[in-house]
């Protein structure tokens, strides 16, 4: 935890501050407007009846032995023509066995009878699909035998089995999800809360409090959520914040991985000449006071009193980029230095509900050549110049993935 000395501050009428934790910078303020199937065909193709081994008056019949056994699938032997006799029946010729390892084509020619009624067809042979790893076997066809009489029965076919191919499925670490908050279901108020009053700091991790201000009186009411509500009452420059504290030395932001902050508000009352809800935090290393201010009692975007150099796309929103030099008036969180710059972020449109991405804002700045330290804090802020009011966070959630 910090503590901080802090020097009473005394504006002018027509100046206007930015105060911070530990002393903020003055600011002019201004309102401005801008703001398939593999099959074996073939196999035994019985062509031809059951026709004897060499034709005869007797016309014995044997069908489908005539042809050899095939392993291709693909030769076959074709029944012998019948001869002599009366040819009682047509030539045999029965389609031979052929194992659908290849998946050929096989069947028996079909058999000449030069006379005689044909006999009836014999049976067609049987065809065994071929098994194949990762394959589907296909169902043998059976041809159908021709004599010149009677047909024979298309063959059978088994169909082959296969065995599917596995895979080991890859693995991988799923990256940190991107999130805004839902602002159409935001969660109530909570109720009860421990009150703070003067300037005082407490909590830890993103819960982390403080309030400073240099005159009149100003609360601040925290939770066991990420909620809170700030109250000012003609407090001369009220500041009330809310999140991550890092101490006194910090790091830099990368260190810190993904920053942003999703916050759900209420405003109430008045705050005098300048006011600014957003974001607020320290670096040291340079000592770097900085502002993302997303709303204010004031027209969006106000005037600092610097030139804007830089605008940039953000969270559905553009936002002015102003980079200042101060000697502040009210301390700083760096030590000895009698002066500082700050770096804003200050949204055209103020909004009461949304997700900032904190360190999209900080590589923009990077990119700018505006160089930030190691970071003592990222907080969610109210600050008020003056004027009685109060803003109720139901949502004031800084988080990080590092």
């Amino acid at each position: 935890m910090i503590s901080l000395t802090i020097a009473g501050r005394s504006k002018p009428l027509q100046t206007l501050l930015l105060t911070l934790v530990g002393g903020a910078a003055c600011a002019t303020q201004e309102t401005l407007p801008f703001e398939d199937d593999d099959h074996t065909v073939g196999g035994a193709m019985s062509s031809g009846g059951a026709g004897a081994h060499g034709g005869g008056s007797a016309g014995t019949t044997a069908g489908g032995h005539a042809g050899g056994a095939s392993n291709t699938g693909g030769s076959v032997s074709n029944g012998g023509a019948g001869m002599g006799g009366t040819q009682a029946a047509g030539g045999s010729g029965a389609g031979g066995a052929a194992n659908g390892g290849t998946g050929g084509s096989a069947g028996g020619a079909a058999g000449l009878g030069a006379g005689g009624a044909g006999s009836t067809g014999g049976t067609g042979g049987t065809t065994t699909a071929g098994t194949g790893a990762g394959g589907r076997g296909g169902a043998g066809i059976g041809g159908a035998g021709r004599s010149n009489g009677g047909a024979g029965a298309g063959g059978t076919g088994t169909a082959g089995s296969g065995t599917a191919g596995s895979g080991t499925a890859g693995t991988g670490t799923a990256g940190a999800p991107s999130t805004t908050l839902d602002c159409s279901a935001v969660p109530a108020m909570p109720t009860g809360g421990t009150v703070h009053n003067g300037n005082s700091q407490g909590g830890s991790n993103n819960l982390a409090w403080q309030i400073w201000s240099n005159g009149g009186s100003g609360s601040l009411t925290t939770f066991s959520t990420a909620a809170f509500i700030a109250t000012w009452n003609n407090s001369g420059d009220y500041l009330g914040r809310l999140g991550w504290e890092f101490g006194n030395s910090g790091k830099t932001f990368a260190s810190y991985g993904d920053i942003t902050a999703d916050l759900a508000f209420k405003k109430n009352g008045t705050a005098g000449q300048y006011s600014y809800v957003g974001i607020y935090g320290w670096t040291t290393n340079p000592c770097i006071e900085w502002y993302i201010v997303d709303d204010s009692y004031s027209m969006m975007p106000f005037n600092t009193g610097n030139p804007v150099s830089g605008t940039v796309d953000l969270d559905g929103g553009t936002y002015n980029l102003v980079k200042r030099n101060t000697s502040g008036t009210g301390g700083n969180r760096c030590g000895n230095v009698s002066n500082w710059d700050q770096f804003y972020s200050i949204r055209h449109t103020g909004r009461q509900c949304g997700t900032i991405s904190v360190t999209e804002h900080f590589k923009t700045w990077d990119a700018k050549g505006w160089k930030l330290g190691n970071l003592l804090e990222v907080k969610i802020l109210v600050e008020a110049a003056s004027g009685q009011g109060s803003v109720e966070f139901a949502v004031a959630d800084v988080k990080k993935t590092m």
